[in-house]
């Protein structure tokens, strides 16, 4: 077991030829400088030449960033008053909506999924260590979803609860909830109806004067979500910085506001991202988890054409952190007319389903899997049971972990025999430091790919024609 993020690949890499890699080695060299190249250009505040435009690289450097000022400063740094902010925010409401669509929301539920309780929602306050409920809008245009919430949120949780033999009233914050709107300029239409709508049902229920401390927005320095704020008054709003793009901003005030109103450790997350710009920056293709991860794949698309990337989580706490990639790696690198298509699949669950393809279907999938080595929680044993007619007495005492691995090792074993290409992100617990190495390596996993082929990975002019096609159609 180890005690930081590790890069198994060397079933995958057996199918690279020698030369082949090895140019991959060079090429990767330059295409890190790039990257460190793009940084320094995004700090330096000067013009960016036309020809790297736009650059979004704020994102490498800022977690190191947050600590030195955290560091020096205190509660007065930017991460001390998300926390303070936070601490208010949990002390106020039982339930947070969190408004945001792509990178303004998908980052935040990653870190719920993979962190909180599987059934934080459903767990009364005490058993949420004082924390609130979360709740998802803004990412979509559903009718319904948002008139399901709707509901939910008017429903009158101060009335008594009756118990055999007693009466029990809910706390005093039953009923009390508040919303954290997360957009860079405020003009994402999905986001802005929503909060259009979930801010007069908030003013209603609690009056417009209560309602100004239960909104928190995070937003660029200029836009119309920074307008509306300014106007509105809300006593906290976060900055999401120029040159950080909305799937790159994990490390903002987009998934650090969050995370504090839901308790986990923002400080350990940061430092797991620095741990990881530290071997990025530092360390040899072979013991460089970016490096390595980029060349496998760049490696098996050339060689084999394996345009798929499939992302193989094992257990459902980590399909969030999945869906995150898929946007990062799809929205970065699929342009012009190149870029490898991410899925995400649960395991053991949808070795039930698209097992059966990656076993035998077509020859265009890398399966990188990503496992857990100890479970967050004591392990379940299997017990012994008098009426052994399902079989499993001979099973007695092993945990539910150990059939995980042995599905995990069983998985790849086969996969191997069969000559399908298969790498491992091992992570040795499931916590905020092992997180931050795992959303940093793969954000610098991409930017460096980018790099790599010849395309921006920053920028997203596919969604902006979108947006613009929509506009025009609700103009009439």
């Amino acid at each position: 077991m180890t005690d930081r993020l590790e890069y198994r690949y060397d079933a995958a890499r057996r199918l690279i030829e020698r030369r082949h890699w090895e140019m991959l080695a060079s090429s990767l060299m330059s295409a890190r400088d790039e990257v460190l190249t793009d940084v320094a250009l995004s700090h330096a505040g000067g013009t960016i030449p036309v020809e790297r435009r736009p650059i979004d690289a704020g994102f490498l450097r800022l977690p190191e960033k947050l600590l030195a000022e955290h560091d020096q400063e205190g509660d007065a740094s930017l991460l001390g008053r998300i926390r303070i902010a936070a601490e208010e925010f949990r002390e106020r409401v039982d339930r947070v909506v969190l408004l945001g669509i792509g990178g303004s929301y998908m980052g935040a539920r990653a870190l719920f999924e993979a962190l909180c309780h599987p059934l934080h929602n459903e767990l009364p306050r005490a058993a949420r260590d004082g924390t609130p409920r979360l709740y998802f809008q803004g990412d979509n245009v559903d009718n319904d979803a948002i008139r399901g919430l709707l509901e939910l949120l008017a429903t009158e949780y101060d009335a008594p609860i009756e118990r055999p033999g007693r009466s029990e009233r809910p706390g005093r914050l039953a009923g009390r909830w508040g919303v954290t709107v997360i957009s860079k300029s405020g003009g994402t239409l999905e986001t802005a109806a929503a909060f259009r709508i979930f801010r007069d049902a908030l003013e209603t229920r609690f009056g417009i004067e209560e309602a100004r401390k239960l909104v928190v927005p995070v937003t660029g320095e200029t836009g119309r979500l920074r307008d509306l704020a300014n106007a509105a008054g809300y006593p906290h709003v976060f900055p999401i910085p120029d040159d950080v793009g909305g799937r790159f901003s994990i490390f903002t005030a987009v998934g650090l506001f969050p995370a504090a109103v839901l308790g986990l450790d923002v400080v350990a997350l940061l430092e797991g991202a620095a741990a990881m710009n530290e071997r990025f920056v530092a360390a040899a293709i072979g013991e460089n988890p970016v490096l390595d991860y980029v060349a496998v794949g760049r490696g098996l698309e050339e060689d084999h054409g394996l345009h798929i990337r499939v992302l193989a989580t094992w257990g459902a706490r980590l399909e969030a952190v999945g869906l995150w990639y898929d946007q990062l790696l799809a929205e970065s690198l699929g342009k012009e007319e190149q870029g490898p298509t991410p899925i995400t699949v649960v395991n053991t669950r949808d070795l039930h389903s698209r097992g059966q393809q990656h076993q035998e279907g077509a020859r265009d999938k890398l399966i990188t899997n990503l496992y857990v080595e100890r479970p967050a929680t004591e392990p379940i044993p299997i017990p012994t049971a008098a009426d052994d007619r399902d079989g499993l007495n001979r099973l007695a005492g092993k945990t539910v972990p150990d059939l995980l691995a042995a599905a995990f090792e069983g998985t790849n074993r086969a996969y191997a025999e069969a000559d399908r290409p298969t790498a491992d992100i091992i992570l040795p617990r499931l916590d905020e430091f092992t997180l931050g190495e795992l959303f940093q390596m793969l954000m610098l996993a991409t930017v460096t790919e980018g790099r790599l082929i010849g395309i921006n990975p920053y920028g997203q002019p596919g969604v902006e024609a979108y947006k613009r096609k929509m506009a025009e159609i609700l103009k009439g």
